[in-house]
């Protein structure tokens, strides 16, 4: 398939829900916000009746999967905040294998949770093997780096095989992560592939340079988000993390930035993947929360850069793609909006 389904469910659950925002000194009014999404009076009349409704993203390539929705819930913005820093979205995510936090002070050893076991033998073999292509997101020295071992391992047995890579993998994702902190999108390597090479640091430049929101209404953050590392805007913290999943059945790590601006009149939070293992090229991530009525507007984009939606056959295959990421996106926010009101009704049941 040209999307998989649980790398599609993957790049939404890490990159989109696990991120809603919380409040920023710049955010306009939901009424703004509707108008520059393009979001019109019957989508609005829509929106509530509690219906979920998606708007258009313009594509920058034949690679490129770009979906909005937005959703009026009837909470207080607090109160989805604080269910999601409970975990309760992930919580029964059986793909996310492990995750941490990033930190000034993390090491080789903030990896460790990153393993390739018994059952992953094949994929631990095919990763000390690789060569350019799309089955792996690596760059032309990582291969070779990975060319230099395969002489010590002609007779190793499985569980050595399984150490090596490993501890290869971990060594890549830290050397990936230090190099981003160092000089933000110019540290991102290219992907080596059969016939040239994919660029994801400059899909994420491109989608920071044409996210609405951003130009709009928030230009000192994009400013930082494009050229990072930099100072950050007042009433910002950023946050780095490292996850294992199963996607398409292969262990696969990601690595992940986020900014939030907050304050007490709405939000934006920005989070772009900006190493993922196979499958996809990269993501980012646009979420915002505003006060609506008795409620809360919650908007987000998403985009996502694949090979696998290029070529012969694109524009089908973006317009099928984009239509399966409308609909998982859709699912996450109907659940969302279920856990709340059961939560809801036991909070009202013990009081």
């Amino acid at each position: 398939m040209f999307f998989n389904k649980g790398a599609l469910q993957f790049l939404l659950l890490t990159g989109i829900l696990s991120c809603l925002p919380v409040f920023a000194d710049e955010a306009p009014t939901p009424q703004q916000a509707l108008q520059n999404f393009g979001i019109n009076a019957e989508q609005i009349t829509d929106l509530e009746r509690g219906e979920i409704i998606a708007y258009e993203i313009p594509e920058t390539s034949q690679k490129e999967l770009a979906i909005g929705v937005a959703m009026i819930l009837p909470v207080a913005l607090p109160q989805i905040i604080n269910y999601i820093k409970q975990g309760m979205l992930t919580a029964t995510e059986s793909g996310i294998i492990a995750s941490a936090p990033l930190t000034d002070k993390s090491d080789i050893t903030s990896f460790k949770k990153f393993a390739f076991t018994n059952k992953h033998l094949d994929e631990a073999k095919a990763f000390l093997n690789a060569e350019p292509g799309d089955k792996f997101n690596l760059s032309q020295p990582e291969l070779d780096r990975l060319k230099s071992l395969q002489p010590s391992l002609t007779r190793a047995n499985n569980k050595t095989l399984l150490k090596k890579a490993s501890q290869n993998y971990r060594e890549l994702l830290l050397q990936r992560w230090q190099a981003y902190r160092k000089s933000g999108l110019s540290g991102i390597a290219v992907y080596s592939r059969e016939n040239g090479t994919d660029d994801p640091a400059e899909e994420l430049r491109k989608n920071a340079i044409n996210s609405k929101v951003l130009t709009r209404y928030f230009p000192e953050l994009q400013q930082v988000w494009k050229n990072y590392p930099g100072v950050l805007p007042p009433n910002s913290t950023e946050q780095f993390l490292w996850m294992n999943s199963s996607v398409e059945g292969r262990p696969t790590a990601i690595l992940t930035h986020r900014i939030m601006v907050s304050s007490e009149s709405g939000g934006i939070l920005l989070s772009r993947q900006f190493y993922v293992g196979h499958s996809y090229d990269s993501s980012q991530v646009a979420a915002g929360g505003l006060p609506y009525k008795e409620g809360t507007l919650v908007f987000y984009s998403s985009r996502s850069a694949t090979g696998q939606v290029a070529g012969i056959g694109s524009s089908l295959k973006r317009l099928i793609g984009r239509e399966q990421m409308k609909q998982e996106m859709i699912n996450r926010l109907q659940r969302l909006n279920k856990d709340l009101k059961r939560k809801s009704v036991l909070t009202s049941s013990n009081n």
